[in-house]
């Protein structure tokens, strides 16, 4: 599977899209318009290993909601990300079975290098 869950209305996503220099193979999701299922979630976090990889505390509902002075076990953190698109962790890509989380330099580099080193091999 070649996909990437972001946010269309993000600058940073947008950005890392261009950057990346997306193939036009991917699905693009905007977990906006098109909210990611229980079933996607179920497929990132075998990917990822645990919904905290996927959890976003920068998200402005973190605070809101005080969360950060709870005990949030990753069961509770899969419940809020599938609650708010804001809860996951943006972009995610999904390139053949790796998975790459988040905006850091090197997540998108090694994101770049994964696809455009697949895209060759085929």
């Amino acid at each position: 599977m070649k996909k990437i869950y972001y946010l269309s209305t993000c600058d940073t996503c947008n950005r890392i899209i261009k950057e990346i220099e997306l193939p036009s193979a991917f699905i693009k999701q905007d977990i906006k318009t098109d909210p990611i299922t229980g079933e996607q979630l179920e497929e990132l976090y075998n990917l990822a290993g645990s919904y905290e990889a996927l959890f976003s505390k920068r998200a402005r509902l973190y605070r809101e909601l005080d969360l950060k002075n709870q005990n949030l076990d990753d069961d509770a953190m899969g419940n809020y990300i599938l609650e708010h698109y804001t809860f996951l962790k943006r972009p995610v890509i999904v390139n053949n079975g790796d998975i790459f989380i988040g905006n850091a330099k090197k997540t998108v580099a090694a994101a770049k290098e994964a696809i455009h080193r697949n895209d060759k091999e085929i």
